[in-house]
């Protein structure tokens, strides 16, 4: 008894420990740590559980905590989506429509809607956000990549929405900063709303939304997981690590790591998913090289607190870099085939390779959702305004 009591003690002290040590809000940007430190803090945050109820409650403390430091505490009321879908384009196995909702009033959330043309639902959704590839010729959801895995996601049996970060594609258009201040904020609401528009549809299982996106489109990944329970499968690519907390600010340009009462890693609020099905992927050439020996297995841990180890993979690829090339979406294929109740052999060739031969890679002019034909809302909030409408 006496030992369990000792045990108990040093629980709550760590415990006590990791919230106490923070008192002011600070960025963790970039490598903020070095990978032993990285190491130290993980061993930190794993002392304070050992069970299924004490791990839900440090997870409830970090979902708050990101969100108390986006400033989305207490949540905004929301918006009318008044969703606007137009130029319906139908292609091989899969239809493309350009779409956009209100995540504030006058706040466009810009995207590609891509649907199966096989079946009546309802269907799967997943939410595909970019990361910063920001090449004029390699760029944000027109990225070939990106059409190829949301063309073969639809293809499979869902509904897709690959949408734009702020100041990308349509925002751009408009003026929008991707470096504006708050940027994190807005972006994370703005994928809780996508999560809304896509259960708004009647074709779609509210039950079966999944969202994968890599690089800062994988932190958008991990972060709308944690704090949106209705994502019910999570695949954040090239971007899950201990020491490295992501560079830009629409990533790391908010206290959501660390403020009074509130430390965290990227990789604990990876596992704020469980024991939702979980995948993270990862490569030799970047942060996520260590994934093998440090991530996953405490990621792992997680979720044997809730005998759901079968719901977490990792695919590592020591030989690739930072993208979300083929061989990374041949595995989330199969992932999401086997976690959303996609059909994986549709797309299947006859050699029983995956193929993704059937993809029409459209201009990027063709996916913009607002041009001559269909301009701007005249209601769209000029992206100078002092104040975004959060209290309307």
């Amino acid at each position: 008894m006496r030992c369990m009591w000792m045990v108990g003690i040093v629980v709550v002290l760590f415990s006590w420990s990791v919230q106490a040590a923070v008192e002011e809000p600070q960025l963790c940007v970039g490598n903020y740590q070095s990978e032993e430190q990285a190491k130290e803090q993980l061993a930190r945050f794993a002392a304070t559980y050992s069970t299924q109820a004490e791990w839900q409650q440090r997870a409830q403390r970090i979902r708050e905590g990101i969100l108390r430091g986006a400033g989305l505490l207490p949540m905004p009321r929301k918006c009318p989506l008044n969703p606007i879908i137009h130029s319906r384009r139908e292609h091989d196995g899969y239809t493309v429509e350009n779409a956009a909702f209100e995540s504030l009033p006058g706040v466009f959330v810009t995207g590609n809607l891509y649907r199966p043309t096989k079946g009546t639902g309802p269907f799967a959704a997943v939410l595909c956000p970019h990361g910063h590839w920001s090449d004029p010729s390699d760029y944000g959801r027109f990225r070939p990549d990106m059409q190829k895995r949301c063309a073969a996601f639809a293809r499979m049996g869902a509904v897709v929405f690959a949408y734009d970060m702020v100041g990308y594609g349509d925002w751009a258009n408009a003026g929008w900063k991707h470096t504006m201040p708050d940027v994190f904020k807005l972006q994370l609401w703005n994928s809780i709303r996508a999560v809304d528009f896509l259960t708004s549809m009647k074709d779609v299982d509210p039950k079966r939304i999944a969202i994968t996106g890599a690089s800062g489109g994988g932190t958008q990944s991990l972060m709308l997981a944690a704090v949106d329970d209705r994502v019910a499968v999570s695949v954040p690519v090239v971007m899950v690590s201990a020491h490295f907390f992501g560079g830009c600010v629409c990533e790391s340009g908010m206290p959501v790591h660390k403020h009074k009462g509130h430390e965290t890693s990227n990789v604990e609020i990876a596992a704020c998913a469980a024991p939702r099905p979980l995948m993270f992927v990862s490569d030799g050439k970047d942060w996520t090289k260590n994934t093998a020996n440090v991530e996953y297995p405490h990621i792992r841990n997680v979720y044997s607190l809730f005998d759901a180890e079968d719901k977490v993979a990792y695919l590592h690829l020591p030989d690739e870099g930072h993208d979300y090339g083929r061989s990374k979406r041949i595995g989330v294929y199969k992932f999401l085939s086997k976690h959303l109740g996609l059909c994986l052999a549709d797309v299947i060739d006859d050699s029983g390779s995956i193929n993704e031969d059937f993809v029409t890679v459209e201009p990027k002019d063709s996916l913009y959702v607002f041009d001559r034909t269909h301009p701007r809302p005249a209601s769209a909030v000029d992206p100078k305004v002092a104040e975004l409408p959060w209290t309307w």
